[in-house]
């Protein structure tokens, strides 16, 4: 059963791996993170660590048993006790409740390990699978937006409320 992680330096390689694999499929349903992304993934890993040893985000790889990266589950944008949760599961690891069960493990490190008490979330209303993660993990709909000129929707979770 793969494990959540935070997010270490020796983690890039499998990362950049997962990237890689699942471009096109994640911009099918979020905007694509362009060659840039790719190009300077080493400086960008740099820069990643030092937003989470400064406490601005947290960010979590879902490692299976060899030790390949299978998801992520990201806090950003940590502020007055709240962040935004991200995340995004491999193809091939869709279906199985892995992100259900990322996102709870991540809303308890939420509260226990970084002092959080809410959540904020965003996805696309076309993107069925994530607004199902979000609901089966305490997260109501709160407002609509546009996500890169689609419609969405922005999630709250209340993390002082009893966990899911």
């Amino acid at each position: 059963m793969p494990r959540l992680q935070l997010l270490r330096f020796d983690h890039a390689p499998a990362l950049l791996a997962f990237e890689r694999e699942n471009r096109a499929y994640f911009a099918a349903s979020v905007p694509d993170r362009g060659d840039r992304y790719f190009a300077e993934f080493d400086e960008r890993h740099a820069a990643l660590m030092a937003e989470q040893a400064a406490g601005l985000c947290f960010f979590h790889v879902l490692v299976g048993d060899g030790g390949e990266v299978v998801g992520r589950v990201n806090l950003v944008d940590v502020a007055d006790g709240s962040a935004e949760l991200g995340y995004r599961i491999a193809e091939r690891a869709t279906g199985r409740g892995l992100a259900t069960a990322a996102v709870r493990e991540a809303r308890g490190l939420a509260v226990a390990e970084y002092g959080l008490a809410a959540l904020r979330a965003v996805t696309t209303l076309d993107n069925a699978g994530s607004r199902a993660v979000l609901a089966r993990t305490g997260f109501v709909a709160t407002a609509d937006v546009v996500l890169d000129g689609r419609p969405g929707l922005r999630f709250a979770c209340d993390l002082r409320l009893e966990t899911v």
